[in-house]
Parts: C-alpha cells; sequence; structure tokens
C-alpha cells in the first residue's frame, strides 16, 4: 500500500494542531487514480474541521482537504477518461492536503491549458458550489439580481464572476470594508455593500428600487435569516451554504408565504460520487470554456508551501483574505505566481 505525506489534525484546536505525517493512501479501485498533488485550496470546511466542528463522512479519510490538482500518476482498471501524464483537479471528500492522493475518475476535471496548478487547485471547491447552490438549487437566470453576502471570500469572487458572466442583470456583493468592496468591484459586481458601516437592506432595497434582489446567496447564517426573508424580491429565494455565524434563529417566516420565497441549503461533502460527477459534467459544459477562455479565474490571495500550513490556516481564521489561499505541494506550483511561496 503507497504511503504519501498527509497533514491531519492532532486534536481539535488552532492552526499549531495540523501536522504532517506519513500516511497509507486507501486501496485504488478501478474507477480512481492516483494523482500526485501540485496544488490543494484551503476551504472553511477545513478550518471547521480543525477546529473539531466537522466531522469527515462516512469513508472518508482524517486527511484534510477537499480540492486539489495535480498530475495523474496509476489509474484503476476501469478509468477511460483520463490517463497517466494527464493535469487533472477535482473536489474529493478528503485527502487533498497531500503529495499524493486517491480520485474518482468522475469528479475530475482536465485542466485548461492556460491555467496552472495554483490556479486549478482553487476551482473545484467554490466552482462546484456555486453552481449547484446559485444556478442549479436557486435558479439564478439571465437578467436577475443576485446578492452575495461575503463576497470577498473563495465562493463570493466565484459567484461575482460566475453570474456576471453568465448574464445576471445585477450583482450585488456584501463585505466588511471598503478595501473589500472595492475588490468586489474589481471582480464586476456592479454594487458592493460594506455591512460594517450601512445597512445593506436598505441598500440593497435602494439599489433595486425596493424590488429586492431575486436570489441571495448566504454562508452567514442566524443574523441574517429575517433580513434575507425581508429584502427578498417576490418569488426570491436563499441559497444557503453555511452558518458560519449560528444557525439558531428566531424569525417571523410570513414573508416566506407572502412573497412566494423558496429556501434552498445544501453541503456537498457528503453526497455520492454519482451525484458530483453530474455537478461536474455539468460544469464541463458551461464553466470550463469559461476558465480557458479567461473570462472566469478563481482569485488568488495567497499561496503557501505544504510545510507552512499552519501559516495558511492562520491566514484563513485571520479573515483578511481575498480569494483563495492555496497550498503549493511541489517546486512547480511554487514559483508558478513568481518568487515561490511562504
Amino acid at each position: 500500500m503507497q504511503t504519501t505525506k498527509a497533514v491531519i489534525a492532532n486534536g481539535a484546536g488552532g492552526p499549531e494542531v495540523l501536522a504532517i505525517v506519513d500516511y497509507s493512501l486507501q486501496a485504488l479501485g478501478p474507477n480512481e487514480m492516483i494523482v500526485r498533488v501540485h496544488a490543494a485550496g484551503i476551504n472553511r470546511p477545513d478550518v471547521m474541521q480543525r477546529q473539531g466542528n466537522y466531522a469527515p463522512p462516512l469513508g472518508a479519510s482524517e486527511v484534510l482537504g477537499l480540492e486539489l490538482s495535480g498530475t495523474v500518476e496509476l489509474v484503476g482498471s476501469n478509468v477511460s477518461r483520463f490517463a497517466p501524464g494527464d493535469r487533472v483537479m477535482a473536489l474529493v471528500a478528503s485527502g487533498a492536503y497531500a503529495e499524493h492522493a486517491v480520485v474518482h475518475e468522475d469528479v475530475a476535471l482536465a485542466i485548461p491549458d492556460r491555467i496552472g496548478f495554483i490556479e486549478a487547485g482553487a476551482v473545484p471547491e467554490t466552482y462546484f458550489t456555486v453552481w449547484s447552490n446559485v444556478f442549479e438549487r436557486a435558479a439564478l437566470a439571465p437578467g436577475e439580481t443576485l446578492l452575495v453576502h461575503g463576497g470577498t471570500s473563495g465562493i463570493g469572487t466565484t459567484a461575482i464572476q460566475l453570474a456576471k458572466a453568465l448574464g445576471a442583470g445585477r450583482v450585488i456583493a456584501t463585505a466588511g470594508s471598503d478595501e473589500k468592496c472595492a475588490a468586489c468591484l474589481q471582480l464586476g459586481a456592479d454594487h458592493a455593500i460594506n455591512y460594517r458601516t450601512s445597512d445593506f437592506v436598505n441598500e440593497t432595497r435602494d439599489l433595486t428600487d425596493g424590488r429586492g434582489p431575486d436570489v441571495i446567496l448566504d454562508m452567514i447564517g442566524a443574523p441574517y435569516f429575517q433580513k434575507n426573508l425581508d429584502l427578498l424580491a417576490l418569488d426570491g429565494r436563499i441559497a444557503q451554504i453555511a452558518f458560519q455565524n449560528g444557525s439558531h434563529a428566531h424569525v417571523d417566516l410570513a414573508p416566506l408565504l407572502f412573497k412566494r420565497l423558496t429556501m434552498t441549503g445544501s453541503t456537498l461533502r457528503a453526497r455520492p460520487v454519482a451525484m458530483k460527477a453530474r455537478l461536474a459534467r455539468a460544469l464541463e459544459e458551461r464553466v470550463m470554456p469559461l476558465l480557458a477562455a479567461g473570462q472566469v479565474l478563481p482569485v488568488i490571495d495567497s499561496v503557501f508551501n505544504f510545510a507552512n500550513v499552519a501559516d495558511a490556516h492562520a491566514r484563513m481564521d485571520g479573515g483578511n483574505h481575498v480569494g483563495k489561499i492555496v497550498l503549493a505541494m511541489t517546486d512547480e506550483a511554487q514559483h508558478e505566481l513568481g518568487g515561490g511561496a511562504p
């Protein structure tokens, strides 16, 4: 059984509990591949797992990491979509923070030629999540208005770009500083609201002539629940993807009835491979051409060497990042953006 260097959490706590250990890869299934990992994106669920607040789903390893990019090294007997040497990026239930990972071929995507390993490592988790929740579950249509909470997060920067590229009439983002609001505007948002200095409900109403947004993408949770319900337009939809500030709220549900609202929520990590494979095929059809043409691109906040994974998590904990934080596993990946990574 092949072993690899991988990151686990020795107990629950801050970045200091992360450790790089020798880890045995699971046995390779007929539709699986061993991928030499070049880069892995860091995401909020990784932090929650490190803190002891998000256990891996049944069958997943304790190795952190939900998305990766790399090169196929070995394929199972039934693999037909990829061959050794192919550059791929993939959404995984665990195991991305490692030098090697086992990946099911159906959840892997070919990396467009113009995209390097660092950028590719920042694509799967956020692009799968935004596509599934904003465009499929909440059914954002061309010409509609989208409100994105947390506009400078990895999810937020992806949602802004994809919504504009796919024809949204207006994208409004919230962020926690004037600098972050400026970053949202640079990414294509039509308006950005500093929620620390302005009331996003009143501002969004003004920007939409009192109508409200058609779709709200929210990861904040309880403090925004009532505000989102009150703000949505008739027949509006909320896509709830996280509860960063709590999941318990006392609310008046009347707007849900009187405005014919729809609320949907989902997580991806524990979903079956077949469902993730369907999302992968949708991304190949609708999103990969945009990436290949450079119309949308992952926003890279910072890149850290594999050995400095604790520093990368500290950057995430600090909350000052704009876009994605990425781990570089190889020298090739470290130098893609110039000068290497700390």
